[in-house]
């Protein structure tokens, strides 16, 4: 057990199983589990992204929410394409992995479910990208309801 915690070292773990990277349903966590999910990414050398989605209401808000929060380059075109070549190619950021807590993903579900759906598939196919380069790409999705039947947890 490191000084971190049992917590932390087990989502450190985690988070280095490259092969298990991908998109996910976020577990409901107390602030404290949260912290050290956090913490075991920033200690596995990740960069962590917080991409707050509770404006998001159609797919033009969730590109623009996702190109802010991850601070995409200028040259982000706030379409599919451009959200899948921003996804596999993070230059901007290099990092030995990386973590993207999608947030308040319940109203773009209620609202805009297929382009939720549509986001989240870009994301796998980018962590399918960047498992090949033996890099990690975890998306967490943060929803209160039981979330989109394909999404597992972690």
């Amino acid at each position: 057990m490191s000084a971190t915690g049992p917590v932390r070292d087990r989502y450190a773990e985690l988070l280095r199983d490259i092969s298990r990277a991908g998109v996910y349903h976020l577990p409901h966590l107390s602030r404290s589990g949260l912290e050290d999910l956090i913490g075991a990414a920033e200690s596995c050398a990740y960069v962590v992204f917080h991409v707050d989605l509770a404006h998001a209401r159609d797919k033009e808000g969730l590109l623009a929410a996702i190109g802010r929060d991850m601070a995409f380059p200028e040259w982000f075109g706030a379409n599919w394409d451009a959200l899948a070549d921003c996804l596999t190619d993070l230059g901007w950021r290099p990092a030995e992995g990386y973590l993207v807590l999608l947030e308040h993903c319940d109203i773009p579900r209620a609202r805009a479910e297929s382009d939720l759906v549509a986001t989240l598939q870009i994301f796998e196919e980018a962590a399918d990208v960047w498992r090949e380069q033996g890099v990690a790409l975890w998306c967490l999705v943060d929803m209160q309801a039981d979330g989109i039947a394909w999404l597992p947890s972690i």
